[in-house]
């Protein structure tokens, strides 16, 4: 019964997450175009839904265990968006063009860890 709790808490997290993230003007008439659900005694489910404004967003799992999914809706810019993502032992692990990413390694600190990393082996090798 946890499960199924924790995977309906879940749901409406990221609808209303993925509500939230579309344009305003669009929210007030939107209406919903499609929508299919399931949920299973073992704690499976899935859910995918669209709406007039453009939000799309399908789920998949196993409630307390993982989940895969992704959402998709057009930004203020007018721009597509579109996220999937996967939350698992392993944590949530979200992917999308939007997202932002970390700068690359400076070439000195990869020169840096490749020497020490080779220090590392010829010190565990004359173990």
């Amino acid at each position: 019964m946890f499960k199924v709790v924790v995977s309906l808490v879940a749901l409406v997290v990221a609808i209303a997450a993925v509500v939230s993230a579309a344009p305003a003007s669009d929210d007030a008439s939107a209406t919903i175009l499609t929508h299919e659900s399931r949920l299973e005694p073992d704690g499976a489910y899935s859910y995918k839904y669209a709406t007039s404004n453009g939000i799309q967003a399908e789920e998949s799992g196993i409630g307390g265990q993982s989940v895969q999914g992704s959402a998709s809706w057009v930004g203020d810019d007018g721009v597509p968006i579109v996220l999937t993502y996967t939350a698992d032992e392993n944590g949530f692990r979200p992917q999308g063009v939007h997202l932002p990413t970390p700068p690359p390694i400076p070439d000195y600190i990869l020169r840096a860890l490749r020497y020490i990393e080779a220090k590392q082996a010829g010190q565990n090798g004359r173990k």
